[in-house]
Order: C-alpha cells, then sequence, then structure tokens
C-alpha cells in the first residue's frame, strides 16, 4: 500500500544527510561539552559551531542564542521570564495561538494576577487596528505573543508590522516561529522581535531539540536549575548529537530554500486544484489556499459535511493527516483555532489539515484525492 505523509506540520522526516551528521558526533564525539579535556572541546566545538551559524541566519549574536528541547520549552522559558524577570504586568495574544503560549498565559496570570488581553482575529487574520487600540492604552510593561505562521492554518502574521507597532508603544514582542524557522527567512535587525522560537522537528531535524532567540539587552533567569550550561539559563549536559543534527538541517533548509520552496508551492497549488475538482463545496479554513497570506506548506480543507471518521479512513489508506495540532490529538473538544473562526454550523463540518514537504510528490497527491473521492 502506497504510504503518503501530508503531516509535516506536526513533525517532519528526518533528512538523510541528518542522520549521517548525527551519527557520526554520536560514535566520535562522545565528550561532554562542559569538560576541558579534548574530547570535551571536540564536543564544545560542535555546539558553538551550531550556535554560531544560527545566529548568522538570524542576524543575531551567538550569545542571543539558547539551545532547548523545542518550541514549547523555549515559549515557556520567554513567557516565563518576561513577569519574573523582566516585570511584564501586562500580554496581549490571540485565541489561536499554540497552546505551548495560551496554556502558559494562563497559568502565568493565575500564578502572578498577570492582566491578559486577546486581540481580535477574523478569518485568522489578528486585527492590528485593534493590536494597535490595546498598545496605546498603555503599553507599559506589556509583551505581545503572537505567533508567525499559524500552525493549523498556515496564516501569515505581518510580522514587520506588529513589531513596529510594539517598538512604538515600547512593548515587548515575543512570536512562536516554530512554523517559520527553515521554511521562512527572518532578519532580526530588518524585523526587530525580541524573542523568537524553534523547534528542529519541523525542518527535518531531530525531536527534543530547539532554540530561543532572546534579545541580549534582556538578563534571563533559568527555569531548570543546576549546572552553568548555556551560559546559566538552562542547566543540564548539552544534547550535542541532536544540536549537531539541527545544526545540519537548519543548513540543508536554507541552502535550498528557494529551490524547495518554488517546489512544495507547486505542489500546495496541485491540490488545491485536485480538491477544487473532486466538489465545488469544498472550502478552505482561513486563508490556507492564499499562497500570499499563507504558508506554502499548510492547507486546512474543510469539507461540505461532517465525516468523523473520515481521518481514520485515510489512515487505512496509508494516508496521514490531521484535524488540528499534534498536541491536541487526545483532546474531545475540537481545534481551539477552528473553533475560534468559524460559525458552530462550520465548525461542525470535518476539517483537515493537510501540509506538504520536499519529499512528497504530485503521484502522492493524485493518490490522496482518489482515495478522498472514493470516501466522500
Amino acid at each position: 500500500m502506497r504510504k503518503v505523509y501530508l503531516d509535516n506540520a506536526a513533525t517532519t522526516p528526518l533528512d538523510p544527510t541528518v542522520i549521517k551528521a548525527m551519527t557520526m558526533v554520536m560514535e566520535e564525539v562522545y565528550g561532554n561539552p562542559s569538560s576541558t579535556h579534548q574530547f570535551g572541546r571536540k564536543a564544545k566545538v560542535v555546539v558553538e559551531e551550531a550556535r554560531k551559524f544560527i545566529a548568522k541566519q538570524f542576524n543575531v549574536t551567538a550569545g542571543e542564542v539558547f539551545f532547548t528541547s523545542g518550541g514549547s520549552e523555549a515559549d515557556n522559558l520567554i513567557l516565563r521570564n518576561a513577569v519574573v524577570n523582566l516585570g511584564v504586568k501586562r500580554m496581549i495574544t490571540s485565541n489561536i495561538e499554540h497552546h505551548a503560549v495560551l496554556h502558559t498565559v494562563e497559568s502565568l496570570q493565575k500564578e502572578f494576577d498577570l492582566e491578559v488581553e486577546h486581540v481580535t482575529v477574523t478569518n485568522g487574520e489578528v486585527d492590528l487596528k485593534v493590536l494597535e487600540d490595546l498598545l496605546s492604552n498603555n503599553a507599559e510593561k506589556t509583551l505581545v505573543s503572537l505567533m508567525h505562521i499559524n500552525n493549523e492554518l498556515g496564516t501569515l502574521l505581518p510580522v514587520e508590522k506588529v513589531a513596529e507597532l510594539c517598538k512604538k508603544y515600547h512593548a515587548l514582542f515575543h512570536s512562536d516561529t516554530v512554523q517559520t524557522i527553515g521554511h521562512f527567512t527572518l532578519d532580526l535587525q530588518q524585523v526587530p522581535v525580541d524573542f523568537i522560537t524553534a523547534s528542529s522537528h519541523k525542518f527535518h531535524g531531530p525531536k527534543g531539540i530547539g532554540f530561543a532567540i532572546m534579545r541580549k539587552d534582556y538578563p534571563i533567569q533559568p527555569m531548570i536549575i543546576g549546572g552553568e550550561q548555556e551560559r546559566g539559563t538552562r542547566a543540564g549536559t548539552e544534547n550535542v548529537h541532536n544540536i549537531a543534527g539541527l545544526h545540519k538541517a537548519l543548513e540543508i533548509a536554507y541552502n535550498n530554500l528557494e529551490e524547495d520552496k518554488t517546489y512544495i508551492k507547486g505542489l500546495k497549488s496541485y491540490f488545491i486544484e485536485g480538491l477544487k475538482q473532486l466538489s465545488p463545496n469544498i472550502q478552505f479554513n482561513g486563508f490556507s489556499d492564499d499562497l500570499e497570506k499563507s504558508s506554502y506548506i499548510i492547507l486546512n480543507v474543510r469539507f461540505p459535511k461532517a465525516m468523523p471518521m473520515l481521518l481514520f479512513n485515510l489512515d487505512l489508506k496509508g494516508i496521514a493527516a490531521s484535524g488540528g495540532s499534534a498536541c491536541q490529538s487526545g483532546s474531545n473538544k475540537g481545534s481551539h483555532v477552528l473553533n475560534t473562526i468559524l460559525s458552530e454550523e462550520e465548525a461542525k463540518k470535518t476539517s483537515v489539515r493537510f501540509s506538504f514537504s520536499k519529499f512528497i510528490t504530485k503521484e502522492d497527491l493524485d493518490y490522496t484525492v482518489e482515495i478522498l473521492k472514493g470516501l466522500f
């Protein structure tokens, strides 16, 4: 049976070159980076070369790059530090953020009596006029947390405009960029975001490793207490082979960015046309079918009726897709993103997130459309 993996927004398959790089490190670079002997120094070089590459890619200093276990830890570290150490008293976010942000903000609100406000979202887009109104009403000690690319809809936030508004009103700006890194460029000198996050497994690297970029103007206190790793911000022996894998995956992603982007955009357009031929009543949530307003990786499809067994039946045919974020797969509440942007009636219909990668072919998509035709 053909296997078609269309859940790349949840996680991506490891690039074979990344596996080779990680294997080499696991076999040959086994020292502790904190050790001063040659085995430790060799491991330290692997870690610091990765850090320097990340810094160069996003136009920051190496001292602003901190390795974490992934995007969720990075979001938690930044948001908690903003309240505990930077004196933030108010956060502005949206109802369609990843739960790593929403649940962290909720926890901080209960623990510190944090003031929380939510910007209006229309069809997946943040209302910048409402954001400015909120910022103009006392932005002192305020942090704005808005994701650059929504992980369910693929909607692109005009991050430059949000950064300008935050700078204008002297607010801090955190953006969950987990769906951005490896797929879009981001120059943090041109776009003054204070904090961003990344997770390696979203761009064909290993799971369990990511990073945060945090401006050097803001002192950071650790959530994990122990040794002085990561310049005192995250205790624990560095995950050297995974850091090497992240480095290689990011290097491959940006060396081939334009070629891969053109190819995957073509796949997304091809699939959209195939779905439209399948049924004129198929709709697309948010602006996920608009290549200018959404990520070329993500397409969120709303079928004309409720089809509760659709994902299961696709899986039986070897096709992997998702009803929303993988992080809420055990929930029976449905997608909080779709519940925010759709009417109650439309939210009852079956929606599926298909997400693409460089390893997908048009033949894979033809097969998927053919299977959908039989299930419709």
